[in-house]
């Protein structure tokens, strides 16, 4: 993996530092295979700090400040991404661990896949980074109020801690797919993966 890096400007006097730190990372992401999802969750670096990194609500990386538009380098970031049980985000390499400020979820949820009906129906969503989740008891999907109008935010994990937030669009389908468990119930929701997921009352 060539040691590309962003091209965006320095944002402050530490840059030359945060410069060598993202090297460091860009080095560390090609351990573990060429391709593919890193295993993070066996790796137990230092932690090193905080060197600029942030995913807006949209899913745009930033590093500094200015978004990252090479889209392979944004996929071996998510490759090395973590979410630990202290509810913070990181790359993480074998050597190193950074924070990452998650404005809201670090994937988007931008295509449903649909197979089979009611208790055999199964829903399986690609992000806009192409991982795969298919929702099961290990990939839940799960349904957060969005504010005062009443709206609802899904959510679907996608590997560790990590979820994705499925955009408008596919909310929309959600809601079409929706239903009752048992006839005449007040709760909707949706099966996949043999679960019955609720999304709201009637």
């Amino acid at each position: 993996m060539p040691n590309e890096k962003p091209q965006v400007a320095a944002s402050n006097g530490n840059s030359d530092a945060r410069a060598s730190g993202l090297d460091a990372l860009l080095r560390g992401a090609s351990e573990g295979g060429a391709t593919g999802v890193r295993p993070v969750e066996k790796w137990d670096p230092p932690y090193c700090g905080d060197i600029g990194l942030e995913i807006r609500r949209d899913g745009t990386w930033f590093y500094q400040g200015s978004p990252i538009g090479r889209i392979a380098l944004v996929k071996l970031f998510a490759s090395i991404l973590r979410k630990d049980d202290d509810g913070r985000t990181y790359l993480v390499t074998p050597a190193e661990k950074v924070d990452v400020a998650v404005e809201d979820a670090p994937f988007l949820a931008v295509e449903l896949a649909v197979d089979g009906e009611g208790r055999a129906q199964q829903l399986t969503f690609r992000t806009n980074l192409d991982d795969v989740a298919a929702v099961d008891a290990e990939h839940p999907l799960r349904f957060e109020a969005s504010g005062p109008d009443g709206g609802l935010k899904p959510y679907v994990v996608v590997r560790g801690r990590l979820e994705a937030l499925a955009t408008r669009a596919v909310y929309a389908e959600l809601v079409e797919l929706a239903a009752a468990r048992d006839e005449g119930g007040d709760v909707v929701g949706v099966w996949s993966g043999g679960v019955w997921w609720a999304i709201a009352s009637r």
